[in-house]
């Protein structure tokens, strides 16, 4: 579930992110499946997105490691020349796998290049094996969580200052100039779900915000936590729009997820996709109500272009 203030379609209509496989498995021969995505289903499906997502892994989840990633940054920016339209977001990435000055500047940088449509998405990130076998160190999950909003703190001062200094607990920079500084500061989605630790950074450092929850009463539980620290810290929370995500078309359809259109104050979807929808997925969309984004008429356009 996300925060946002980052809009291409008009405020209370149900939008659209696609969150694009970058990995590659047996049913795609191994292929990233996004390079499918790029030259099939793009093209025709995009226009009705408002935003473009990408994971940020190294390798794939089989115990063999076939099942390869392409590296998140360099797929992002080679969408974002592809497709001038969409917002661009990872989802997330991990903030140990590059240090917080050259993250700051890459992200300057694809703001810059892209005309202002990047959001940075970061978090602490989870996967202890990926960190070993890359040689990261993968400290406790309270010390990355207390590094992310340091690493937070220096790209908001990079994107903004001439001369940003920053001395925190974990992480230094010294007059870390990051120009052509971004006209437009890329909004920040931190992906977390602790309660403790991560939704207060969440609340006092995200424009959006990426998590998990298993049920009604655990989102409504930590989106308040999140509304109370954005609050402590003087933040307006009433600014920001309630975005949801998760639904794994790349699995089967669950009429449940219906729900999602119906909570209070989500504005955007972030469908999971990997290029197997079918027609009885579409028309499910339509009835749940989202035709705001998938007009009728444009409907068997766009279930030619992806099935």
């Amino acid at each position: 579930w996300e925060l946002t203030t980052t809009t291409c379609q008009p405020v209370g209509m149900t939008r659209f992110g696609w969150l694009s496989p970058v990995a590659g498995h047996a049913g795609s021969d191994f292929q990233p499946i996004v390079m499918y995505q790029e030259e099939h289903i793009f093209p025709h499906a995009l226009p009705h997105f408002d935003s473009l997502w990408i994971a940020d892994h190294f390798y794939g989840f089989d115990p063999d490691k076939k099942e390869g990633f392409l590296e998140a940054w360099v797929t992002l920016t080679w969408l974002a020349a592809r497709f001038p339209d969409v917002t661009l977001c990872h989802h997330v990435l991990g903030h140990g796998y590059r240090n917080p000055a050259l993250t700051a500047k890459m992200a300057s940088t694809l703001q810059v290049l892209s005309g202002n449509r990047f959001v940075l998405g970061i978090g602490a990130g989870w996967r202890e094996d990926e960190y070993d076998s890359y040689g990261y160190e993968f400290p406790s999950a309270a010390t990355r969580l207390r590094q992310l909003e340091e690493v937070v703190q220096i790209c908001r001062l990079m994107w903004t200052e001439e001369h940003p200094t920053f001395g925190g607990e974990y992480f230094s920079i010294d007059d870390a100039a990051a120009t052509p500084r971004p006209d437009v500061v890329p909004p920040i989605c931190i992906g977390s779900s602790g309660e403790q630790i991560g939704l207060p950074i969440v609340g006092r450092q995200a424009d959006m915000w990426n998590g998990h929850h298993r049920s009604d009463d655990a989102w409504l539980r930590m989106r308040d936590i999140v509304r109370t620290s954005a609050s402590d810290a003087g933040r307006d929370h009433k600014k920001k729009e309630l975005c949801g995500r998760a639904i794994g078309l790349r699995y089967s359809w669950d009429a449940k997820a219906t729900t999602f259109n119906k909570r209070p104050g989500v504005d955007k979807l972030i469908l999971v996709v990997d290029g197997t929808w079918r027609q009885s997925d579409l028309d499910a969309l339509i009835s749940a109500g989202w035709d705001e984004i998938f007009y009728p008429d444009e409907m068997d356009k766009l279930a030619a272009a992806i099935v």
